[in-house]
């Protein structure tokens, strides 16, 4: 996530890239072209000296893309020191705070304090949770005359998803069925994704009863060959889960994602690619998002879509008045600028 951010970053006719910070030690001193695969150098070496850039560096706004999952406190104290230092942030960690509401204050008051405290804006935001659950279905919504249920479903097959502790340790993939990976914790689906129900809860004027989550898995029939290593048959290789926002004993508001690691495996479970948001109502809606990058990988194109959102958001975040925003705080965030003719 961070090379694709950086990449947008230097890439944007409107932003100007003063530092870059990284947290290993065979990445420091490298300029930040290198650490995105562009040819021609900006002059913008990296560094794992965090406080001392934030005191030079003189910026508006840092882009902040470090894993978080394994590492939540350290990414809140990150966040924080950051906050405190009077810059603005977008992120892409810390994914329970697209809406600005969470059951766990240890995570949250931190960093609303650190921004009432330096009067600057903070931004989680991505493509999913993000803008593939909180803004298309809030954008589409409003065509209804009126509507029952509004479902945002993820389909991705994260065979080349080059997260190998994600893909393994944080969901489970490689492991046995009786085997209870960090994401099927109970509450953790709740607690990563509800966010996204508040938002869109928020947004068309329902006020949740409850959240709560269903999963099922299922094994793979023969060994596979992925990005985060060999998945042997018989251990997990397809989740699908469901998180739900209650409103009077009905689920108006559900997210689900389909996750698999080869296509024809689940074959009973919904098929197809990308992002969907489905509104039951008058009229019925089905909107469909797909996307991939420029080898035709969609999973890496759904990675270069979430840096972009929060690359091309921080005009906006540098211009909100103060506090943590949400998918409701932002105006319509466009490719204003990004216009590239190809021959």
């Amino acid at each position: 996530m961070g090379g694709y951010a950086l990449r947008a970053i230097i890439n944007h006719p409107d932003l100007e890239l003063v530092g870059v910070v990284v947290h290993s030690d065979s990445k420091a001193g490298k300029d930040a072209a290198e650490l995105c695969g562009l040819d021609e150098a900006t002059g913008v070496i990296a560094t794992t000296d965090y406080q001392t850039l934030l005191e030079v560096s003189r910026a508006d706004c840092v882009c902040y893309t470090a894993s978080s999952e394994d590492r939540m406190m350290e990414a809140v104290s990150d966040l924080e020191m950051i906050l405190k230092a009077g810059i603005n942030v977008v992120s892409s960690s810390m994914v329970m705070l697209v809406y600005p509401v969470c059951p766990i204050p240890e995570f949250i008051d931190p960093i609303k304090n650190a921004c009432e405290e330096k009067q600057v804006s903070f931004l989680t935001s991505g493509i999913d949770p993000g803008f593939a659950n909180d803004t298309m279905p809030l954008m589409f919504s409003g065509l209804s005359e009126h509507w029952s249920h509004i479902r945002m479903q993820e389909i991705v097959n994260y065979a080349t998803y080059e997260q190998v502790n994600t893909v393994r340790e944080i969901m489970g993939f490689g492991y046995p069925l009786d085997h209870t990976p960090y994401l099927l914790e109970p509450g953790i689906l709740s607690l990563a994704w509800g966010g996204t129900i508040r938002a869109v809860a928020a947004g068309v004027g329902l006020e949740l009863d409850d959240i709560q989550e269903t999963y099922e898995r299922r094994p793979a029939e023969r060994d596979i060959e992925t990005s985060a290593g060999m998945i042997e048959k018989g251990t997990c290789a397809a989740l699908r889960f469901e998180v739900k926002g209650y409103v009077d004993g009905r689920t108006p508001i559900v997210l689900e994602h389909v996750t698999r690691l080869c296509d024809d495996i689940a074959p009973d479970w919904p098929k197809g690619k990308g992002y969907k948001v489905i509104i039951e109502g008058e009229p019925r809606m089905e909107i469909s998002m797909d996307m991939e990058d420029c080898r035709g990988d969609h999973a890496v194109g759904g990675v270069i879509q979430t840096a972009a959102r929060l690359v091309n958001a921080i005009p906006a975040v540098v211009e909100h008045k103060t506090g943590m925003m949400s998918a409701l705080d932002l105006p319509l965030i466009t490719g204003k600028g990004l216009y590239r003719p190809v021959d």
